[in-house]
């Protein structure tokens, strides 16, 4: 399948092929990892932290091992209630890419084992300029051949990462579950997809705050 994806953190050439692995992890992987103490901490003694007043990547390292949390959890109970070896099987694969089962989640997880992407051109420009709008470093949009697996999700219910584990993971949940919207905003359209990726072509260069 061809995806499109706005290159940040560091640049990519035509024909790089993109790997996670123990030694290869996402830009969300390493600015979470950076924040496990924090987070741990902020769960030991919530009532010492206000969320409103959380610094930006402390938010995003909550929601973000809660996402991984609760996307464990899920593929756990659908092993417990396979009823053939076919599912059993696939539930296991998906297991097999999430390798530390500890409460600090410092191991290979799910969304921070795969790439974001769009699905159009389109998509990505509007993901490019609004990441070169917020300062972060952005290099171009590039096309990508992708063999692998993907999750197709709405970025408008990603969240805010709360001093209150059980709320994140709630808010997790409605993540992955995606219901449809009640209030009529429109989705984001986020695309995370892993396996064999390839960079196919450079269509843009952006190079905005590097």
């Amino acid at each position: 399948m061809t995806v499109y994806h706005v290159v940040t953190d560091r640049p990519m050439s035509v024909g790089q092929k993109i790997i996670f692995d123990e030694n290869n992890h996402s830009g969300v992987y390493q600015r979470v990892m950076d924040k496990i103490d924090v987070v741990n901490e902020i769960y030991k003694n919530p009532e010492n932290y206000q969320a409103n007043e959380l610094e930006h990547h402390t938010s995003v390292a909550l929601r973000e091992l809660a996402m991984e949390e609760v996307r464990k959890e899920e593929l756990i109970n659908k092993l417990e209630d396979s009823t053939n070896f076919t599912n059993t099987h696939n539930v296991i694969e998906q297991l097999s890419g999430v390798t530390d089962w500890t409460g600090e989640q410092t191991d290979k997880l799910i969304r921070m084992s795969c790439l974001y992407v769009s699905r159009t051109y389109e998509e990505a420009e509007r993901w490019g300029e609004f990441f070169a709008r917020i300062g972060r470093p952005t290099y171009s949009i590039v096309e990508l051949e992708v063999k692998g697996t993907y999750f197709i999700g709405d970025a408008t219910k990603c969240f805010d990462g709360q001093t209150d584990k059980s709320i994140n993971k709630e808010l997790a949940r409605l993540y992955w579950e995606n219901p449809q919207r009640e209030d009529n905003k429109n989705e984001v359209c986020e695309m995370l997809v892993d396996g064999e990726i390839m960079v196919l072509t450079i269509i843009k260069e952006i190079n905005a705050n590097i």
